[in-house]
């Protein structure tokens, strides 16, 4: 009887454990998580799938082979008409990828940052590369007059916005949207393969490597390296004890004071013969690859010298088709109102 009894018990017990052994066995972890719903794959996890946030998926979707971006900001004041008059600012921009030479590819490289909602929504109206910033404590939604302390402001948040971008392993090419691209520059751009910073000049002294050029952030090709972020994060740094100037001024202030030489950076200064604006124009068409509305106070007078520019260049190229024909007598419209936006 007692027999019995210890048989059937430890046959009961043999069974509960087979069973449970069998619904372990059939439990797929990877199709049941009831349990953790809010499981997330780390970054560093090797064979999974990358959880990614909308800035690495935007750049990721931009990037060119070798993590290389075109980036440009936008607000409402460059994407709507001034007093309801077209082209915008925005419009320009992209007209110049349009009809500059071997630039229309580089638009599905360029990533348009949009500082609000209006901005955002017509760079998704375009069907272009977007992301929306956010945060930064500013307003910055209408146009901000040059020096102004919401144009500062303004000029700061891009700069944080650039130090991530670094610092996520990204290459870029800065590109204000007052800058024509009339031919592609970065195979010129890539013939310096060792450098860290290429950046433009408002007025170029003839040596490439001399720090005493007078930069202009609107334009620049950066790439990603310990070198580069640091100098960015030293540059945002200096935000707070620079009351007054803005972010070029201050980066100015840190070239002069040697601070490229301090982090190793190998920097170019580019010729405004390839990289030109209003400041300086470039004396030769046929080699010019961007022109920058610098020098200018207005965004109304931007766009009326940079339709100038426009009509400059669709009749060169319309000239151009003729044999044998000649540049010698070519000659820049005068900026006339960006030269008169300074006295209102």
């Amino acid at each position: 009887m007692d027999y019995s009894k210890n048989s059937i018990t430890n046959l009961a017990i043999i069974s509960l454990l087979l069973a449970t052994v069998t619904l372990l066995c059939s439990w797929n972890p990877l199709t049941d998580q009831s349990f953790f719903p809010f499981k997330k794959h780390s970054l560093s996890e090797p064979n999974s799938t990358l959880v990614k946030d909308e800035l690495e998926i935007a750049l990721n979707k931009a990037s060119m082979g070798d993590k290389t971006v075109i980036i440009s900001l936008v607000n409402k004041a460059y994407v709507e008409p001034h007093a309801d008059e077209y082209p915008t600012m925005f419009d320009l921009f992209l007209e110049g990828f349009w009809v500059g030479e071997e630039t229309r590819p580089l638009v599905d490289h360029l990533l348009l940052v949009a500082m609000d909602q209006t901005s955002y929504d017509r760079c998704k109206f375009r069907r272009l590369n977007c992301y929306k910033l956010v945060g930064g404590g500013g307003n910055f939604t209408g146009e901000k007059l040059y020096m102004s302390d919401e144009f500062i402001k303004m000029m700061w948040r891009r700069t944080l916005f650039l130090l991530e971008v670094l610092k996520r392993g990204y290459n870029f090419i800065f590109t204000d949207t007052d800058i024509l691209w009339l031919r592609n520059p970065i195979s010129r751009l890539r013939k310096n393969e060792n450098r860290d910073f290429q950046i433009s000049t408002d007025l170029f002294n003839g040596n490439a490597s001399s720090e005493e050029n007078l930069i202009n952030t609107g334009f620049y090709f950066i790439r990603s390296n310990d070198k580069t972020i640091s100098l960015f994060e030293k540059w945002y740094g200096m935000r707070d004890n620079s009351t007054g100037l803005k972010e070029q001024d201050v980066l100015a202030n840190m070239v002069r004071g040697g601070v490229l030489n301090e982090l190793g950076l190998k920097t170019t200064f580019l010729n405004t013969l390839y990289f030109s604006g209003f400041c300086k124009d470039s004396s030769d068409i046929t080699a010019v690859a961007t022109v920058h509305a610098n020098c200018c106070r207005s965004i109304a007078a931007k766009v009326v010298d940079l339709k100038a520019v426009l009509r400059d260049w669709k009749g060169f190229k319309s000239n151009a088709t003729a044999s044998n024909s000649s540049t010698n007598n070519f000659q820049w419209s005068s900026h006339v109102a960006c030269t008169n936006s300074w006295n209102k």
